[in-house]
């Protein structure tokens, strides 16, 4: 629970049977105090928390916690605290017999007896507590780290017999996963679920299985993370029920938080191809659905290839070309007949621009022509006037220089 506490402020502390968190200093950057509520409440929901509670001091909110009381600011602090039962802070409790026997039923009625005689007849524990609850000495907590890796595993409720029922219990753990993401500022790239069987087993089965899933950008979205793990989970078959299940985090990298911006963007909400894509690839399989994407090459043929979907996008390759690129690019290049010195092609040509001179490819080899593909090309801008704007190149070849068309502009 700490560690998901981490993404919404970076102190954050264990207290007995609480996770405490002061959010003073990240309430703009979260939207405000309700949304910062709403999101915390919802997400705390999901991972079992009994109550969520608010108040100026640590103690104050544990206090209200136990009460089932969640706004510790709808009153002046004093006022709501004097009406709690004593038994809500844990250093009263040794106590409660002894202060029960005076009269005392409240955390006001325990402040009304005379400090003196508290101090005297209990130990310096309880008036350390009722000041810190009450604000009036300032708090000093041992603040969590965020671990480098994320492991996290969880107990079943109840023995599991069909795998996509795993999910229920796997969501929790991706709800701790996405917490520790957003505190890194990082996404994951490919996780694991493991499953262990239930003790009461046949040999055969095993002490439990495993599930890799890669994403192709890195994600922290848990909505995206539950709705790919239910389209793996969906295809296994469990040898034996299980009781455990653990999530660990493999491949992970940085990813910076969207900035926010004067309007509202309405595509924001939209899901993007990149994740439709990856559920596709994991409801009808990896080598079904495929992306184009781009290569660090010069030469047109071999500068974009198609890969799995489900496979990491490489990074952008930045633009080195002089010239414009072409909107279509023709299968195979065609080659041109030369009137006078010059390209034909429905017309004689007029060159506009260029050449950009390629010299690509000499490690290259295709080893089903048993060829090396190797250009030496000078590509230009050209004019036609019925073709329009087109694409060519000059190639020196063995028996001489011959022109080439390649791409068309729109």
């Amino acid at each position: 629970m700490a560690i998901w506490a981490l993404q919404f402020t970076p102190r954050v502390t264990v207290s007995e049977d609480a996770v405490l968190m002061e959010v003073e200093a990240s309430v703009r950057l979260f939207g405000g105090k309700r949304r910062l509520r709403d999101r915390v409440v919802a997400e705390a929901e999901e991972l079992g928390v009994l109550q969520v509670a608010w108040a100026s001091t640590s103690l104050a909110a544990q206090a209200l916690a136990r009460c089932r009381i969640e706004n510790g600011f709808k009153r002046p602090l004093p006022a709501l605290l004097d009406s709690l039962p004593m038994d809500c802070l844990s250093a009263v409790r040794p106590h409660a017999t002894t202060l029960a026997q005076t009269g005392c039923r409240t955390l006001g009625d325990v402040r009304a007896l005379p400090r003196g005689g508290l101090s005297r007849r209990f130990d310096a524990a309880l008036l350390k507590a009722l000041d810190r609850a009450y604000g009036h000495t300032a708090e000093a907590h041992v603040w969590e780290t965020l671990p480098d890796s994320f492991a996290a595993r969880l107990e079943l409720p109840f023995r599991v017999e069909h795998a996509p029922a795993l999910l229920q219990g796997a969501r929790k753990l991706l709800v701790q996963l996405c917490g520790w993401l957003a505190a890194r500022h990082a996404g994951v790239t490919r996780f694991t679920l493991r499953w262990y069987h239930d003790t009461m087993r046949s040999k055969e089965a095993g002490t439990g299985g495993a599930l890799a899933i890669g994403t192709a950008e890195p994600s922290r979205s848990l909505e995206h993370l539950c709705r790919l793990l239910a389209e793996h989970l969906a295809k296994v078959e469990l040898l034996a029920p299980a009781g455990d299940l653990e999530l660990i985090a493999d491949e992970v990298h940085d990813q910076a938080g969207s900035n926010g911006s004067l309007l509202p963007d309405a595509a924001e909400d939209v899901e993007s191809l990149d994740l439709v894509l990856e559920r596709m690839a994991a409801r009808l399989g990896p080598e079904a659905v495929r992306r184009c994407v781009t290569r660090e090459d010069h030469r047109q043929e071999w500068m974009t290839h198609w890969q799995p979907a489900a496979e990491p996008v490489p990074r952008k390759v930045k633009a080195t070309t002089e010239l414009p690129q072409p909107t279509w690019v023709l299968p195979e290049p065609l080659k041109l007949t030369v009137r006078n010195h010059r390209p034909v092609y429905q017309g004689e040509l007029q060159l506009l621009a260029g050449p950009q001179c390629i010299e690509e490819g000499w490690w290259d080899r295709d080893e089903e022509k048993g060829e090396v593909r190797n250009v030496v090309r000078d590509y230009w801008l050209a004019e036609s006037r019925h073709a329009g704007v087109l694409w060519i190149f000059q190639a020196k070849l063995d028996d001489g220089v011959a022109w080439y068309l390649h791409g068309i502009f729109g």
